[in-house]
């Protein structure tokens, strides 16, 4: 499954940290941010989700969510969360229902060895729930600002 930028996005329900279960259809007049990360308490995790704890304020601004969605477990989410001061949800998708609606795992390579893992991404939907935007194959440095800038674009022109 691809979606197209413009399209409606499939309505997901998934676990969520502090015990909490985010359904997508239920943030309807906000924008949402989800971003997808390889592994929790990684060094380039650690620093993308940094990045956006850091620019919270200015996506509230933008009338904009953010969410961090990984295949780690709830307990491994919890514990990145607690120990980075996120101030936004993490997503558990051990099952990779979210993944596949977004199509983030793909085929990579570490040590000469190929194992199917999630692309790091981030996908801005608008506040009607439409793709409005999207960044595969993201390089955390000056990631957050670009999305952030998007995000404050697409406020600004409602």
């Amino acid at each position: 499954m691809h979606i197209e930028l413009g399209q409606l996005v499939p309505d997901f329900s998934a676990s969520a940290t502090g015990d909490t279960t985010i359904t997508l259809s239920e943030l309807r007049g906000k924008q949402v941010v989800i971003y997808f990360y390889p592994k929790a308490s990684t060094p380039g995790c650690t620093t993308e989700g940094g990045d956006f704890r850091d620019h919270k304020k200015a996506f509230d601004n933008a009338n904009t969510v953010i969410l961090g969605v990984s295949r780690d477990g709830l307990r491994a989410q919890e514990n990145f969360k607690a120990k980075q001061d996120f101030n936004f949800p993490l997503i558990s998708d051990k099952d990779e229902t979210v993944c596949t609606i977004f199509d983030v795992i793909k085929l990579k390579k570490m040590y000469g060895k190929e194992h199917l893992g999630i692309e790091r991404s981030t996908f801005l939907i608008d506040a009607a729930g439409n793709l409005a935007n999207e960044w595969r194959g993201v390089k955390v440095p000056g990631h957050v600002e670009e999305v952030l800038a998007a995000a404050e674009a697409l406020h600004a022109s409602r």
